[in-house]
């Protein structure tokens, strides 16, 4: 079992930046592969960006890439989604994911444990 609280999120100015923090509590955390998902009102959950355990691959939406970068500090059992440059589009309320599988993976259904998530709303 794997526990995952979010944080992080807020309201920004198009154009500006956050930080989003992925605490992880349980065992074996740094073996997951983890990965970050956001889900806009009215709209599917769709995948932003993915994380191998030693942090040594990455993968993320078309979307985001250039703007956003996801990292890991297994010594501290969080993940971090860095955004940049954010548009208003971005808003959502963004999800970490833990998915004890080998390899990077944007399918949901490949995750098995989600955090409740944080809400990040991007004013124009």
């Amino acid at each position: 079992q794997v526990q995952l609280v979010e944080s992080g999120g807020g309201l920004v100015q198009a154009g500006g930046s956050l930080r989003l923090s992925c605490a992880g509590a349980g065992r074996s955390f740094s073996r997951y592969v983890m990965g970050w998902f956001r889900q806009a009102p009215g709209k599917e959950r769709e995948f932003v960006a993915a994380i191998t355990w030693s942090g040594g691959r990455k993968y993320s939406a078309d979307s985001v890439k250039g703007r956003f970068t996801i990292s890991r500090d297994n010594a501290k059992n969080t993940v971090y989604l860095q955004m940049n440059s954010l548009k208003p589009e971005d808003t959502a309320v963004y999800y970490c994911a833990a998915s004890a599988g080998m390899l990077l993976t944007t399918l949901t259904a490949r995750y098995d444990y989600w955090g409740p998530g944080t809400l990040v709303t991007v004013s124009s």
